[in-house]
């Protein structure tokens, strides 16, 4: 049985309550990024010229405000208010009302939980990191916190669950809008590896830290970790993929090469983002080799689905140059809208992925790992995803949704500074994200301040590079200012859109396109996969862990 594409999408408009609460979770966002911006450039500093932190600030506070703020609130907020957006358009131009409620809710624990966790990291009482192992152990509050932010998430998922039901009831047999079926697919993903940091959370970090049990299972707690914490780099890179997919044709005046590739890329990335966590702990012991193998091949796996997507996308951009006129084998180059900032962000990012992507090969492969596993190349590798990949992907998306949601323009003054700001932030990363892969094949460990090792001669070496990485720290932080000018200008003072010109930037399907299997859309099968390709991995692993396995003590080391 096959089904026929949505129905092109007409210039409709958000309800302004729901634009308030997607903006408002939106700039949650980029505070967060400009408070994590600050602490990382301390921390680039300090690794790079043994800068003394005033206040007797701890460079292991930095290192955890910056990895919490940046790879986990500035990210999640962000994606929360741009799937809320897209599916209030997708569905008719507004959320249920109890949809809406839900998310304001799931809004204000996440801001809570948030605040508590910084409030411990200022405090000095929860330094040790975002992925926060055991045995060091955090303040209660920090995991509360931490905790809240992703319960709220939870309530958000959720609530856009029930709105895509209900869309789906009152749309018989209709195929779901490409772009709230990309949302459904992440939140699921989310929802169904929250369940592990959740776990690790409540079972055994929370009692660990109040003091009502004496120990803790260092292996199974960080086990239950990187069960989270890989697909969270997925959860990250679906709503960038959903940028590249149906955002881009529409800015560049194409259409989305395939329904139906676009579905099942999305679909084999839920499938095998999730029971991989083991290739992050190639390294450690009381994990059986077998598994770590079978990890490691389904980890690989999440190639098949990342390819699609480059061809998609290239093929995407050669049809809409072709259609434009373009002759020449590179011709259709030309033809792309490159003094756009709403394309030539989100482009950087198509291509840094390239080098990104190779990397994290590198990283998921036994062997290689042995070679870079904790040092600061992995830091690098971080980098070029999270922090270039999808960040610019979503700067790209923030200069034409921001403006929507406020009911303002982008003006062409907003527009050469986004240029600019994507370019500062390329060059600022090429120097930072470039000298971290460099020193960390030299065994620079990552994790670290600045220090000689006792003026030793391989330590010395390394100081060079640390001080280029200091330096794209700083050029990097120049462009976080810049990019909170322009929210700020796009969100409350730039010209308003009296004639309502500004439109959602969603992509209708190449006419030609083969029809979608109504398969993609049969829920029951594919989450079915996913638990039992869980179950398969996970399993007998963590029987293991929970056999004869010594726990720890707490510790704090600051």
């Amino acid at each position: 049985m096959e089904t026929n594409h949505d129905a092109p999408l007409t210039n409709r408009k958000i309800n302004p309550q729901d634009s308030i609460l997607a903006l408002t979770h939106i700039l949650f966002a980029f505070g967060a990024l400009a408070l994590g911006g600050f602490a990382g450039l301390l921390q680039g500093v300090v690794k790079a010229t043994n800068f003394k932190l005033p206040a007797g600030i701890g460079y292991y506070q930095l290192l955890t405000a910056h990895g919490v703020l940046m790879a986990l609130v500035f990210t999640t907020f962000f994606i929360v208010g741009f799937l809320y957006a897209g599916a209030a358009y997708t569905t008719g131009g507004s959320m249920r009302p109890g949809v809406r409620r839900a998310n304001w809710w799931g809004f204000g624990l996440m801001a809570g939980g948030t605040i508590m966790t910084v409030i411990m990291i200022l405090l000095n009482q929860a330094s040790v990191l975002y992925t926060f192992y055991a045995p060091l152990k955090a303040s209660p509050f920090f995991y509360l916190g931490l905790t809240l932010v992703v319960v709220g998430s939870w309530i958000s998922g959720i609530g856009l669950f029930v709105q895509y039901a209900h869309w789906r009831k009152q749309n018989p047999g209709k195929l779901s809008p490409l772009f709230l079926f990309m949302a459904v697919v992440t939140m699921t993903m989310w929802l169904i590896c929250t369940l592990g940091v959740a776990a690790e959370v409540l079972l055994l970090l929370l009692p660990w830290s109040m003091g009502w049990v004496p120990t803790v299972n260092v292996m199974l707690s960080r086990t239950l970790f990187w069960y989270f914490g890989h697909p969270l780099v997925y959860f990250w890179l679906l709503p960038t993929y959903i940028c590249w997919y149906v955002v881009i044709p529409k800015l560049i005046g194409g259409k989305v090469f395939s329904d139906s590739l676009a579905r099942l890329s999305f679909i084999l990335l839920l499938l095998f983002s999730i029971p991989v966590g083991f290739h992050h702990q190639l390294t450690e012991p009381g994990i059986s080799p077998v598994w770590k193998f079978i990890q490691v091949v389904l980890t690989f796996m999440v190639v098949v689905p990342s390819l699609m997507t480059a061809f998609s996308l290239f093929a995407m951009l050669e049809l809409s140059g072709r259609a434009k006129g373009a002759k020449r084998l590179f011709g259709w180059l030309g033809k792309l809208p490159w003094k756009d900032a709403r394309f030539f962000a989100p482009f950087m990012g198509m291509v840094i992925f390239i080098p990104a992507g190779a990397g994290g090969i590198v990283n998921a492969s036994n062997q290689m790992n042995q070679v870079v596993h904790n040092t600061i190349w992995v830091t690098g590798h971080f980098h070029l995803t999270v922090a270039t990949s999808v960040a610019l992907t979503f700067f790209g998306l923030m200069y034409w949704l921001v403006p929507l949601l406020s009911g303002r323009k982008l003006t062409p003054a907003m527009n050469k500074l986004g240029l600019a700001q994507t370019w500062i932030w390329v060059i600022g990363m090429f120097l930072m994200s470039g000298s971290m892969h460099a020193v960390g094949l030299l065994g620079s460990p990552r994790r670290t301040a600045y220090t000689t090792y006792g003026d030793h001669a391989d330590a010395l070496s390394w100081i060079p590079l640390h001080r280029v990485l200091g330096m794209g720290g700083v050029i990097l932080f120049i462009g976080i200012i810049l990019i909170i000018y322009i929210i700020l200008e796009l969100a409350f003072f730039a010209e308003k859109d009296t004639a309502g010109e500004e439109d959602f930037q969603v992509a209708e399907v190449a006419e030609d396109a083969h029809a979608t299997p109504a398969l993609l859309e049969n829920w029951k099968v594919w989450v079915g996969i996913v638990v039992i390709l869980i179950l398969f991995a996970y399993t007998i692993p963590v029987l293991d862990m929970l056999r004869d396995v010594p726990g720890s003590k707490p510790w704090v080391t600051w």
